[in-house]
């Protein structure tokens, strides 16, 4: 257990930032798998959109790194790409 004030405080924002990057990571994550869920190529377009400006959001605010985020779109729209 902490001792010092500070880490005791140091806990406390840790758990509530933790919490707060999980609900934004699962969002991630449901764009993610509704991207690839789609089967016609205008539906998933739209999506990607959606997906991509996400995942640029939680690379500029630090919650995912900046390489998976370029990985992720990389991905996403050869994907779509692919799709007729």
């Amino acid at each position: 257990m902490a001792q010092h004030k500070s880490s005791i405080k140091r806990i406390r924002s840790t758990s509530r930032r933790t919490a707060r990057n999980v609900t934004k990571v699962s969002k991630l994550k449901t764009l993610t798998k509704k991207v690839r869920s789609l089967e016609s190529k205008d539906l998933s377009a739209t999506t990607l959109k959606e997906a991509i400006a996400y995942l640029d959001k939680m690379r500029r605010k630090g919650i995912i790194h900046r390489n998976k985020a370029a990985n992720q779109k990389s991905k996403l729209t050869r994907l779509v790409n692919k799709l007729k």
